[in-house]
């Protein structure tokens, strides 16, 4: 059971993993060596899966954001089994989320420019057959929150 404290830690980490034990401690009136053991307890106990580094995707040439919506051509274990094989293999689809309703799976892409994205729809397509696939291209991020809200 997470209390008050841990979740107030959570946030702290999640906003920025870096932060100093001392001043993680300050926010949440502990020691930071009390953080440090609530720190490792909450990783021991799957809170905190891992830390990673936030990459600032247009500095790294990956700018362009293109969703697909996919329908499946059946929904047989052996179709879901190939699938998940397939998305795995294409590096640029970044995230494939299963939905209820008449789309069956959402994939997020992350390309350097629209055009490459002609090569990712024809490396899927050529290792799963499906029903209808579409893209949606990114004008604009509007909100994209790094963080989730633990208050």
């Amino acid at each position: 059971m997470l209390t008050p404290r841990d979740l107030a830690i959570l946030d702290i980490l999640q906003r920025d993993s870096d932060t100093p034990l001392a001043d993680i401690g300050a926010k949440v009136h502990l020691s930071p060596s009390a953080c440090s053991r609530r720190i490792a307890h909450l990783r021991e106990n799957g809170y905190i899966r891992r830390n990673v580094a936030m990459i600032d995707r247009a500095r790294v040439g990956l700018p362009t954001t293109v969703f697909v919506t996919v329908s499946a051509r059946t929904h047989s274990a052996g179709w879901t089994e190939q699938f998940r094989h397939a998305v795995a293999q294409i590096p640029e689809i970044v995230e494939v989320v299963r939905l209820t309703g008449s789309i069956d799976y959402l994939l997020r892409v992350v390309l350097p420019s629209v055009d490459d994205y002609d090569r990712v729809y024809k490396a899927l397509v050529a290792r799963i057959e499906m029903n209808t696939v579409n893209a949606s291209i990114v004008m604009e991020t509007v909100k994209a929150a790094e963080t989730l809200p633990l208050g």
